[in-house]
């Protein structure tokens, strides 16, 4: 049996097309569906539904043999016992540093201000502030980020933003860009020695289709 780990939304929407390339397609639309384990049209193949930061953890720890997660959820899971042999180019945004209209940020860290950064990509806002010298206070935030620097909770928020209206529609503005983000391909590793010969044919048509 292989096991493939999928979130709702966006990355599974986009996830459809190249499984079907795969001639793997889903019995039941998760969205319309309570079930967490959905079969497939192939006895071998099934799909779990969990949430897109477990991705990862699924994967690593052989709960699935393989799945598909956002550049900044491996980023910040650290992508530990993971083999990323794909960038599936899909999902794509970026990751942006974002403040209030009226706050000047290029000054403040001209100025070596110490910055209060809200996040729910500790790791990476980390790692982003540190090679540019600047010192912050990262706050953890689950959602809602846009919230923080209108109730003064923090200077700037690291999110991901893909068409920018929630921003704009909060008085923010993006002000620095920390990186491009798209979903990948993840294979447990060991799965990939025990299964190869299910896993590769799998693994070789997702790379067609992204082409």
């Amino acid at each position: 049996m292989i096991t493939i780990a999928l979130s709702k939304g966006r990355i599974f929407d986009e996830t459809v097309p190249l499984l079907k390339a795969a001639g793997i397609v889903t019995r039941e639309d998760p969205e319309a569906s309570r079930k967490l384990i959905i079969a497939t049209n192939r006895r071998d193949v099934r799909v779990v539904i969990v949430r897109a930061t477990d991705v990862p953890t699924y994967v690593q720890f052989g709960g699935a043999d393989l799945g598909v997660a956002g550049k900044d959820v491996l980023d910040e899971h650290g992508g530990a016992g993971l083999y990323q042999p794909l960038d599936l180019r899909i999902a794509r945004c970026r990751m942006m540093v974002a403040v209030r209209k009226d706050f000047d940020y290029a000054t403040a860290v001209r100025q070596g201000a110490r910055l209060k950064v809200a996040t729910k990509y500790v790791r990476v806002a980390r790692e982003h502030f540190a090679a540019k010298g600047v010192h912050v206070d990262l706050i953890k935030l689950y959602g809602s980020m846009e919230l923080a620097p209108l109730t003064g909770l923090a200077d700037a928020i690291v999110d991901l933003v893909s068409t920018g209206g929630t921003l704009k529609a909060n008085g923010l503005v993006a002000v620095e860009e920390v990186g491009q983000i798209s979903s990948r391909l993840v294979v447990n590793q060991a799965a990939l020695k025990l299964k190869r010969a299910a896993l590769q044919p799998l693994i070789d048509t997702f790379a067609r289709a992204v082409g």
